[in-house]
């Protein structure tokens, strides 16, 4: 009887040992699967666009590169003598490359408000030189429109232009910028010749241009208009224009 009693106690051993060796086992897999799930702690991140805005703002400023950081992507001017879609000296120290679209409220906003004091300020001055770059991303009037900007400029009246389609738009939403209100812009920044005009802006003349342009602004992450590289370092949005004084301020002394 007392031998039955061992071998039961026995058994029930080995049984109870085989279950706990199982249920180990299956903890193991458990924490060993959950961690394949998580990844190492030290994962990089993903690589952030070189000019993401701020908390989703269209008038956020953008960080600029770190200290010591490699800016080689955001050296985007070109500083082209006789460029009629720059203002200022080639060899300013500072260079302002302006990433726009006519449509855009933002763009005008800056053109109004802001252009006109950076200009009497600093562009008449030698220090700054300010390149525009068509980014079109408002639809198939934005394109025509940067076709009707490069039309005007083939005829020396570029910013004249520029300033007259930017004075007449909305503080809200994009203009209705039709051919025939591009015509009426034309004439009154003083086109001469509107029939060659209108058949450049008609024209796929100037796409292989506003394409590199919007290339040029896809290629460092431009998310909106306008977005700006001052000396290498963005900005995003509309700022007020004591932001952009300073920020000139600061690159002439740095340059």
């Amino acid at each position: 009887m007392a031998d039955s009693r061992r071998a039961s106690v026995g058994r029930d051993v080995i049984v109870i040992g085989g279950l706990v060796v199982i249920a180990v086992a299956l903890i193991l897999v458990l924490v060993m699967n959950a961690k394949a799930d998580v990844g190492p702690a030290d994962a990089p991140a993903p690589a952030a666009s070189a000019l993401e805005p701020s908390a989703g703002d269209p008038s956020a400023e953008a960080p600029a590169p770190a200290a010591g950081g490699d800016t080689s992507a955001l050296a985007v001017e070109r500083r082209v003598a006789d460029d009629p879609l720059a203002l200022g000296d080639p060899a300013a120290p500072v260079v302002m490359v302006m990433f726009a679209d006519y449509r855009c409220p933002f763009c005008a906003k800056f053109s109004r408000d802001t252009e006109p004091v950076l200009v009497d300020r600093f562009v008449d001055a030698g220090i700054l030189r300010i390149e525009w770059r068509d980014l079109p991303i408002f639809g198939d009037q934005s394109m025509q429109a940067a076709r009707a900007g490069r039309a005007a400029a083939a005829q020396g009246k570029f910013w004249e232009f520029n300033r007259a389609v930017f004075a007449a738009a909305p503080d809200r939403g994009h203009g209705d910028l039709t051919d025939d209100a591009l015509l009426g812009f034309a004439r009154e920044a003083g086109v001469a010749d509107l029939e060659r005009f209108a058949a450049q802006m008609r024209s796929s003349e100037f796409d292989a241009a506003i394409d590199a342009d919007l290339a040029q602004g896809t290629g460092i992450g431009v998310p909106s208009t306008p977005a700006f590289v001052l000396n290498g370092v963005p900005m995003l949005g509309a700022q007020p224009t004591e932001v952009f004084v300073a920020a000139v301020n600061e690159a002439a002394a740095a340059a």
